[in-house]
């Protein structure tokens, strides 16, 4: 067939997918001239703000590495005082600063953060940056699209009207069979003609693949060919007719062919019907019956061509004739209320930000649960170009967003930051990209989303559904507390690492070091690595959404309190008595030199407590308010293998004989071994008691 010529002012925009028909074009722009590298260039200019987690590590990193390079240079001048070589001041140093550095933290963070991502791939959601796993659990604000996320986007023509009256239509997806009910002596006719002109102007349409029929191409497009079908009227489809065709266009919102004979025009209601001069009796009410059901509707209308070929749109879409209006139904998905519902629990405020028409908007956002208030719903032209304003006017549960183009979001989005909000958008198009950029969390659409939007996103939907956005909120909450958790195990052990090196300090030297800097790094990169990580693979208790979004800093007042005031101080006491007892069983006085061997038995037993407080720790802190019986110990059987890893190096550190020797160890004696064991239960019983009166204060009954 003879390619069509198009209107003048259309264009094609580098980067678009042509899926069917074909065309003449001229370039008139390459390269960076594009529209597509200006969205390109704006993407790239759009700054991504810095995740909480990465503040919040900073923050962590710096105090860390202050507390510790302080404490380090008083031990070095302390040395000095009591005589001790410089070289020997310096490594003593050392020791106390590697003593106070979670040298496991960051290579855990990054560990949890991935099994995080990998547990949300398994609930459809693909997350592209790691840092992503914990802002999830930040968020506090989400604007959503409709069409495909809060509904099927399958869509179906339940409802004809037509100035001759009206049908319905009852029907099973897109299958070419369904039960069609007419009023009206003459409807019948009149609906078959919107049938026409609706597949007419449509290039999609279903197909039939392994017994089931599919829409290919648009959705929409595709209930218009089988509405068709169902009327069984004849459609030409081969384009020969075709004179002229003057494409859909986002800023017409419609679009009109030219025939031999006829000009024929598909659009939304609000565009279509201002054109149309006959047939518009009764339109307005029918729209706002339709559009008030949350249906989705389309204007068709016509008119005879005449002699002249139009040659621009304007030409041809006036003096047209209404034929009828096709009421469209996306069901909305059937977890989405709940997964709203779950959201206004969880304290995070939804928006629906759509391009359709505002009643239908807010029908599908009343059906849902998302909103009932009329005065929630806004059009993009109702919105102020200044930020603050904007803000006032979104930041609130249940905004209804209508008629917004993919450039306003980025608006949304900035205005949302500047009341705090830490904002999840989500968005399809290669214009949604800015905006997606700006979000804290950029969400794409995995099935309709285009490159542009998944590269620019920081999570990729895979099944196009809300709920799967709840469920990676609800992982990434559970993420901040495991690293919450394995922050606590960590700490604790650095209190336990500590204490020798200050014991000492206090002594004037005159009680040796328990703990040497060797076996302070085996215990932060060795015997601690596998627990914590599997502390950082704790499943999301069932309470985790009926809380506020998960803010402050990672190491809050109750970690302080617990690692300080009770799981540290009880380690340390533990693994000193341990030692100071072998050393005076062994015949040692204060201020006196023990033998090497009688030090490395003694430190061995400092040494093995440590590790066996450690193990009975990970067990403590899969949670900040219940006993780990409580829990079930086998619940998290990672932890149980972290354990058993950690009490198998214990024991290869302490009887390869070359290895202890490194280390200056050796196996602790009956009596090292007996009050090193005494480690699990005194931990145990006193982490049970500070969480007693915490679950008290806090009145929780889980």
């Amino acid at each position: 067939s003879i390619p069509v010529p198009v209107d003048g002012n259309e264009v094609v925009y580098a980067g678009t997918f042509v899926v069917e028909g074909e065309g003449r074009a001229s370039v008139t722009a390459t390269g960076r001239s594009t529209r597509l590298a200006d969205i390109a260039a704006l993407t790239r200019a759009t700054r991504r703000p810095p995740s909480p987690l990465a503040r919040e590590l900073r923050r962590v990193v710096r105090y860390i590495a202050t507390i510790a390079l302080s404490i380090g240079a008083l031990f070095f001048l302390l040395s000095l005082v009591l005589d001790i070589s410089v070289r020997d001041a310096f490594l003593f140093a050392i020791g106390v600063t590697v003593a106070l550095v979670p040298e496991g933290l960051l290579p855990t963070v990054t560990l949890s953060l991935a099994g995080g991502a990998q547990q949300m791939a398994e609930r459809n959601a693909l997350v592209r940056r790691l840092e992503s796993v914990e802002t999830l659990g930040s968020v506090t604000f989400i604007c959503t699209d409709k069409t495909g996320t809060l509904t099927e986007n399958r869509m179906a023509v339940v409802e004809v009207w037509t100035p001759d009256g009206r049908a319905q239509v009852a029907g099973t997806g897109y299958e070419p069979v369904a039960d069609v009910t007419s009023s009206g002596e003459h409807a019948r006719g009149a609906v078959e003609a919107v049938a026409r002109v609706g597949a007419r102007c449509s290039t999609g349409h279903a197909v039939e693949r392994n017994g089931s029929w599919e829409a290919q191409g648009d959705p929409m497009e595709a209930a218009l060919d089988v509405l068709a079908r169902r009327l069984a009227v004849a459609v030409e489809r081969d384009g020969s007719n075709e004179l002229r065709r003057f494409p859909f266009d986002p800023r017409r919102r419609r679009m009109s062919i030219v025939t031999q004979d006829e000009i024929l025009v598909k659009g939304a209601p609000d565009t279509v019907l201002p054109l149309c001069i006959a047939g518009t009796a009764g339109a307005s009410e029918a729209l706002g019956e339709m559009t008030g059901r949350g249906l989705r509707v389309l204007a068709v209308a016509g008119r005879r061509r005449g002699d002249e070929i139009p040659t621009e749109a304007a030409q041809a879409e006036r003096e047209l004739t209404l034929l009828g209006l096709v009421g469209l139904e996306d069901p909305p998905r059937h977890d989405v209320a709940e997964s709203l519902a779950a959201c206004r629990t969880a304290g995070i405020k939804v928006a629906m930000v759509t391009g359709d028409h505002p009643s239908t908007a807010a029908a599908i956002a009343r059906e849902v649960g998302l909103s009932a208030e009329e005065a929630c719903v806004f059009t993009g032209a109702d919105l102020p170009e200044d930020l603050g304003e904007l803000a006032e006017v979104v930041d609130r549960d249940g905004v209804v967003l209508s008629r917004v183009d993919p450039e306003d979001k980025l608006r949304i989005a900035q205005a949302l930051h500047l009341h705090g909000h830490v904002v999840a958008m989500t968005g399809d198009g290669v214009n949604d990209g800015p905006a997606l950029q700006e979000a804290d969390i950029g969400v794409a659409m995995g099935r309709s989303g285009t490159d542009v939007a998944r590269e620019a996103s920081d999570l990729v939907l895979l099944d196009d559904d809300f709920a799967t956005i709840v469920a990676a909120i609800e992982q990434g909450r559970a993420t901040f507390h495991n690293i919450r958790r394995f922050l606590t195990y960590h700490l604790t052990d650095n209190v336990a690492e500590l204490t020798p090196f200050v014991v000492w300090a206090l002594s004037a030297g005159q009680i040796p070091l328990a703990l040497t800097v060797l076996q302070v790094l085996a215990l932060d990169v060795g015997t601690d690595t596998l627990p914590a990580v599997a502390l950082g693979a704790e499943q999301p208790p069932p309470h985790v959404l009926d809380r506020p979004p998960v803010s402050g800093h990672l190491i809050d007042r109750n970690v302080l309190l617990r690692v300080f005031g009770r799981l540290g101080p009880t380690e340390a006491a533990v693994s000193m008595f341990a030692f100071l007892a072998v050393l005076v069983v062994g015949g040692w006085g204060f201020g006196d030199d023990p033998s090497a061997k009688l030090l490395a038995t003694a430190s061995g037993g400092a040494f093995a407590a440590v590790v066996l407080g450690q193990a009975a720790n990970a067990f403590a802190c899969r949670s900040s308010v219940r006993p780990p019986w409580s829990l079930g110990w086998t619940t998290n059987r990672l932890v149980l293998w972290g354990v058993a890893a950690e009490l198998v190096l214990l024991a290869l550190l302490l009887y390869v004989e070359p290895v202890a020797d490194v280390m200056r160890q050796a196996p602790p004696s009956t009596l090292g071994w007996t009050l090193a064991l005494g480690a699990v239960p005194a931990l145990l019983v006193g982490d049970t008691l500070h969480k007693r009166r915490r679950r008290r204060r806090l009145h929780l009954d889980r």
